[in-house]
């Protein structure tokens, strides 16, 4: 037990069984890793040896994905003993490569067609370096001078594609998930300001309880979750049913909130979509504009997929009506070919930023407010946030907007190429025309004269994907439709070709047929 110092009575933290020296010997050592400017070639060998091992490993990795499974990799990984560094930077890397790199699933393939990720521009890598080794800090301008205004010009840009005028603003954010929850944050408090105007103060809780969120049956999770997390519960979103083709149906919109209103509840949001992420639809904005303007709710447009429609070439119609939008998402890690992350949510009126913002005397005093320092994190929920915002900017400025939009013209061309395949191959059921660049579809085949029964088929149907996964051979998604089981392509590779996805498609058949010929022919029949 250490006894405190005799002259400051601070207790004495040097430990007698340490030498002292190679504890200097040890810090010193360590300060030829920080970098600075001493240490820039130490920096420039280790980033290439880095740049090198991935390079390599995509040029050698001939599929999407090895199979590993998840009882393997955490025994690879708990036996790592992280109390004894390695010797050198190729030994870490080497090492990296059995825990990561050679199992990683690789976006980048054309075999993969699963969850909305992805392959990523280099311009967008390149700012991902430069970014994270200058570290900026995007709260405050003090440390993050020609960052803040290179973000600040990027939602300018956005905002003026979404068709917002000059009083519009916004903020980078982590995902679509944070920017759904920030918009409907300032909805929320944008709503208990005027009942409180209405009604005369009243504690938060007791006004909580009339707020509603109306949203589509295939609208994001994040809405719900973000519901609970702004005090409202899951019970405040009110489901919208959708037409046919899986957009938000207006007239069923519209008896919602009359019946809401009736109630004398306060629907204090709309939320839209444009691109759900099963079906790539996109709500009738204009129509839902003016229902929600109508009863003086706010219009959140979640286009965390159908944001890139933006810089789109042929398709960037499918997004009229964004203009009449309170605020939007948008996920530039979708379809921006952006590397995760980079997000933002876009308010038409900035002002209204001012129900998300703090003042604190050590961070951003109301002072600087009043001085106008630009200080990001007053519209911000994050503090400390990454400069995400050069990636775009790099974009931008290497290939520009209508090289991007080309990338997505052509994943959304190929899913209708694909879709087209599906509507006409016996053996398979396509849940709904594809609006962006996804496809629900799955296989069921006819079986003793007539199609797979539905609960045979909610069966293979889940089975065929695993099988797949655990072969690494492609990567497909699943989701249920009407509580019944599907498969799904999320296709953003302008790469993929269409015998690519045709092979992908005939694994599947290969492993659906498979699998039914391990299981007896009566139950394969057998009625749902």
């Amino acid at each position: 037990m250490t006894s405190p110092s005799v002259e400051t009575g601070v207790e004495d933290r040097t430990e007698p069984d340490k030498d002292f020296g190679s504890s200097v010997e040890l810090a010193l050592a360590a300060t030829n890793q920080l970098f600075n400017a001493r240490n820039s070639p130490r920096y420039v060998a280790q980033v290439l040896q880095g740049v090198n091992v991935v390079a390599t490993k995509v040029q050698r990795t001939a599929r999407p994905f090895t199979g590993v499974g998840h009882a393997e990799m955490a025994a690879r990984v708990a036996a790592v003993e992280l109390e004894r560094p390695l010797p050198d930077t190729a030994a870490a890397l080497e090492e990296l490569d059995e825990l990561y790199l050679q199992d990683a699933i690789y976006f980048h393939d054309a075999r993969y067609a699963a969850h909305l990720n992805c392959p990523v521009v280099i311009p967008a890598l390149l700012g991902e370096a430069v970014l994270s080794a200058v570290n900026s800090s995007m709260d405050t301008w003090d440390q993050s001078v020609g960052a803040t205004m290179i973000e600040r010009r990027l939602i300018d840009w956005t905002a003026e594609r979404l068709g917002f005028g000059n009083d519009a603003d916004g903020v980078f954010t982590s995902g679509g998930s944070q920017s759904n929850f920030q918009a409907l944050l300032i909805a929320r408090n944008h709503a208990v300001a005027k009942l409180r105007a209405e009604i005369g103060e009243s504690r938060l809780p007791a006004l909580l309880e009339r707020l509603r969120i109306l949203t589509s049956l295939d609208s994001h999770f994040s809405i719900r979750k973000a519901a609970s997390m702004l005090g409202l519960g899951f019970d405040a979103v009110i489901t919208v049913p959708t037409s046919a083709d899986h957009r938000m149906d207006p007239s069923a919109l519209a008896a919602a909130l009359a019946e809401a209103h009736d109630a004398g509840l306060v629907p204090m949001a709309v939320v839209a979509t444009a691109g759900t992420t099963d079906f790539g639809a996109v709500d009738p904005l204009a129509e839902l504009a003016a229902l929600a303007h109508a009863y003086d709710s706010w219009l959140h447009v979640d286009a965390a997929y159908g944001g890139g429609l933006l810089v789109s070439n042929r398709y960037r119609h499918l997004l009229e009506g964004t203009r009449l939008a309170d605020s939007v998402t948008v996920d530039y890690h979708k379809t921006f070919f952006q590397p995760v992350s980079s997000s933002a949510v876009l308010l038409r009126v900035g002002a209204m930023m001012r129900h998300v913002t703090y003042y604190a005397d050590y961070l951003n005093p109301e002072s600087a407010a009043l001085a106008e320092i630009p200080n990001q994190v007053d519209k911000s929920i994050q503090t400390t946030r990454r400069f995400d915002a050069l990636k775009l900017w790099l974009t931008l400025r290497i290939m520009g907007a209508d090289a991007i939009g080309a990338l997505f013209d052509e994943a959304i061309d190929l899913a209708g190429r694909v879709g087209f395949l599906l509507a006409n191959d016996p053996d398979f059921e396509l849940a709904a025309k594809p609006c962006l660049s996804t496809l629900v579809f799955r296989y069921r085949p006819v079986v003793g004269g007539s199609a797979l029964a539905e609960g045979a088929s909610d069966v293979l149907n889940p089975a065929i994907r695993a099988a797949i996964f655990d072969s690494g051979e492609a990567v497909v998604a699943g989701t249920t439709v009407a509580g019944r089981h599907y498969l799904k392509f999320t296709l953003l590779n302008a790469e993929a070709t269409l015998g690519d996805i045709r092979e992908i498609v005939e694994l599947i058949r290969r492993t659906g047929a498979g699998l039914l010929a391990d299981q007896p022919a009566e139950q394969a029949r057998a009625a749902a």
